[in-house]
């Protein structure tokens, strides 16, 4: 049996793949004119290429999240650097856990733990200053998967 929507867990999926990727390509294509190296810059632009070809793949799933959103005005200053902070520290907690795992050394160990705790507050804090802002939806799944599809929209018009 074919399903007509996407379970809720993976448009959650979906919606953190989209807000880190539009991050990411907002950042490659503001970046690129800084480049000198012209086999950098060549990584760039396919790498460029690449990501937009993701995004345009990802946003065509959107119209089978539950209940897609309403829209909502997109911010392009505070929200796309605490976005892209929170990706970072997400990803580093992600990071550190599986660094953990593989570390022998417990001198190591412990200062990634260390560091790992660290993240995780960080994590935290902008978490909560998002919330507090209203710039990331955590309870509202539609504005939360709207906010992905005009910043990825955003990210692909630049």
């Amino acid at each position: 049996m074919e399903r007509k929507t996407l379970a809720w867990h993976e448009s959650l999926e979906l919606h953190e793949l989209t807000a880190f990727n539009s991050i990411g390509l907002m950042k490659l294509k503001t970046g690129i004119n800084q480049i000198q190296d012209r086999s950098l810059k060549n990584i760039y632009q396919t790498t460029i290429r690449e990501m937009e070809k993701s995004l345009k793949e990802l946003l065509q799933f959107y119209p089978y999240a539950p209940k897609p959103g309403v829209s909502s005005e997109f911010r392009v200053d505070s929200s796309f650097y605490a976005g892209d902070l929170l990706a970072f520290l997400k990803t580093a907690v992600r990071n550190y856990s599986i660094a953990i795992t593989e570390t022998a050394t417990p001198q190591l160990r412990k200062i990634l733990i260390n560091q790992l705790n660290t993240a995780i507050l960080a994590h935290e804090r902008i978490y909560n200053y998002m919330s507090q802002n209203d710039l990331y939806p955590s309870y509202d799944m539609n504005e939360l998967l709207q906010n992905d599809i005009d910043l990825a929209q955003k990210a692909l018009s630049m």
